[in-house]
């Protein structure tokens, strides 16, 4: 596939032939007012970023997977047909801590202990703790069996709120890390569905800003992350915005997540590689007001595909790293 596929709008239409999706599914650019959406986007183009100014620490970072068992931790899953998610589901989510699936364990993979995540049934494994200002560290690695006619799809969702399985049964409301071939490090917002099966109808009530920049080789809304472009906020229909650069390595072998989260803002960093900053991260309180979104769990997803976690560690720290563009000559 090639790397300048927006591969979750490549992966929900490949669900449609096996998913029952409604009517109004994600929007593909085709009415005026998404082109109007897009129209003042800058043009992509490739840059060299770094990371500079990293936040320090004395101590040793805490370790979020104990090698051993998943104490820590809970597990939420979604529906016993996942090609139902999106669409109208026939029964209830299976729910809170009832794995009895294997969807999430411990195994041994390359001599050393890893999280399995089986992608076989949809849902995540929460961190019981809420956390804030922080460095996120997490290793991945494909599995070799995908479940669905979609491509590998996986995610690390932070600041992870709200009611249990609120995006159509399955996760909770969060910013998403999306874990995809080729754009690793894509930030997306996941709302609350409302237990109905459109997304024309959800509550997005997280948001996010992100400077972009247009690449029409990838699927509406054709947005990339990029240092020094528009200020973009995050609302339907424009809900995602790409990585700014493919920093994945080959299938098969381990790569290495890194999420900077100060306050309401974040950066994602693939492989040493920043690919995303945003900032006004924001949700909505009991009375739908929009307020700051500085804390939450963090959800491992299992969507579709295995996949392989490891070292997975967290630390505090009082500053975000700074990006800079290297310049060229």
């Amino acid at each position: 596939m090639s790397s300048t596929r927006n591969m979750f709008a490549t992966s929900l239409a490949l669900l449609a032939p096996v998913c029952a999706f409604a009517a109004d599914g994600p929007p593909d650019g085709s009415t005026p007012e998404q082109k109007a959406a897009i129209a003042n986007d800058p043009t992509y183009r490739r840059q060299d970023l770094v990371l500079t100014n990293l936040p320090r620490n004395r101590s040793a970072p805490t370790k979020l997977f104990n090698g051993r068992d998943l104490s820590g931790w809970d597990s939420w899953l979604g529906y016993t047909v996942p090609a139902t998610t999106y669409g109208t589901p026939s029964s209830a989510p299976i729910g809170l801590n009832h794995d009895t699936y294997g969807v999430f364990k411990v195994v041994e993979q390359d001599g050393a202990p890893a999280i399995y995540s089986s992608g076989k049934l949809f849902g995540g494994l929460l961190t019981k703790r809420s956390y804030s200002n922080y460095h996120l560290h997490v290793e991945y690695k494909w599995g070799a069996n995908t479940w669905t006619p979609m491509p590998r799809n996986n995610g690390v969702l932070y600041h992870s709120h709200g009611a249990y399985g609120a995006f159509f049964g399955t996760w909770m409301s969060a910013i998403e890390f999306e874990v995809v071939p080729h754009s690793v490090g894509m930030l997306l917002t996941v709302g609350d569905s409302k237990g109905k099966p459109s997304f024309e109808t959800v509550d997005w009530r997280v948001g996010a800003t992100v400077p972009v920049a247009n690449d029409p080789s990838i699927p509406y809304p054709s947005r990339r992350y990029f240092k020094g472009g528009l200020p973009s906020r995050l609302t339907f229909p424009t809900w995602n915005v790409d990585a700014g650069a493919d920093a994945e390595k080959p299938l098969g072998e381990w790569n290495s997540l890194d999420l900077y989260v100060f306050g309401n803002t974040s950066i994602h960093v693939v492989n040493g590689v920043p690919v995303m900053a945003a900032t006004n991260l924001t949700t909505k309180d009991a009375k739908g007001r929009t307020i700051p979104l500085t804390a939450g769990r963090i959800q491992l997803q299992s969507e579709g595909a295995e996949t392989y976690f490891r070292a997975i560690t967290i630390e505090p720290i009082r500053h975000l790293p700074t990006i800079t563009e290297r310049k060229q000559g």
